[in-house]
């Protein structure tokens, strides 16, 4: 009980922090929009919305430590090019938004067939959706990388993490792609694609990190193949 009253500070710091995130894609893409009767702009924040709703629903009551983890600032042991990388993937986010809503705006990318931001969005959903299996399944699913010794950290096998080592980047880079489709921007969808490239780097430095210097890791690596394609990669 203690525990849990000492977390809670944190677990309400990353709350507040994840609702401003969606405040603010919503003010960034109907500033640069112009207008507020932009359905797609609106979906793309509800999918946002929704997101910190579930992992709210599904992680608060599972690992509150994880979520006072992802609140924390100053953390022991982060790498120094993660914060590189997290920096440049941060910029090219914010990138991605206004561009998208100036795209609507001004029109310059052709106009998309009807079905085609309606599946972008739910694939931008279901994107969203492994990042959150993954958060569930792995209990130390910071968003720096680090290892967590403080936390006694250890090699999650479980859920998606069957399947690939990295399933959380896997979600991340499926949205990243999909968000500009859904807001029918070409323009935007450059940003998009530079953040999963800069997504596949992460991973990369990442897994090589946790080989290194986490126990059993390379031992899962040895069993599970893959880092983020199946058969691939």
């Amino acid at each position: 009980m203690n525990d849990k009253k000492s977390q809670s500070p944190a677990v309400t710091r990353w709350l507040v922090r994840e609702i401003m995130g969606v405040m603010s894609v919503a003010v960034i893409l109907f500033w640069s929009a112009g207008r507020w009767d932009w359905w797609m702009g609106w979906g793309v924040t509800a999918v946002y919305a929704l997101w910190v709703a579930a992992n709210a629903i599904l992680i608060i009551p599972r690992s509150p430590e994880l979520l006072v983890e992802r609140a924390s600032r100053n953390l022991k042991g982060v790498k120094s090019w993660d914060n590189v990388l997290l920096g440049i993937i941060g910029l090219l986010t914010i990138v991605k938004y206004v561009i998208a809503g100036l795209d609507v705006r001004y029109g310059w990318s052709a106009p998309f067939a009807i079905g085609v931001p309606i599946t972008a969005l739910i694939m931008a959903a279901l994107g969203y959706a492994v990042v959150t299996w993954s958060m569930v399944a792995n209990a130390f699913f910071s968003t720096v990388v680090r290892i967590q010794e403080d936390r006694g950290q250890q090699v999650c096998t479980t859920g998606p993490y069957r399947f690939v080592r990295h399933p959380g980047y896997v979600g991340s880079a499926i949205f990243e792609l999909a968000v500009p489709i859904a807001l029918g921007s070409w323009c935007a969808f450059v940003a998009g694609l530079l953040i999963a490239i800069f997504t596949v780097v992460r991973t990369a430095m990442e897994d090589r990190t946790l080989q290194a210097e986490l126990d059993g890791y390379q031992t899962y690596a040895q069993n599970v193949r893959y880092r983020l394609i199946p058969g691939i990669w």
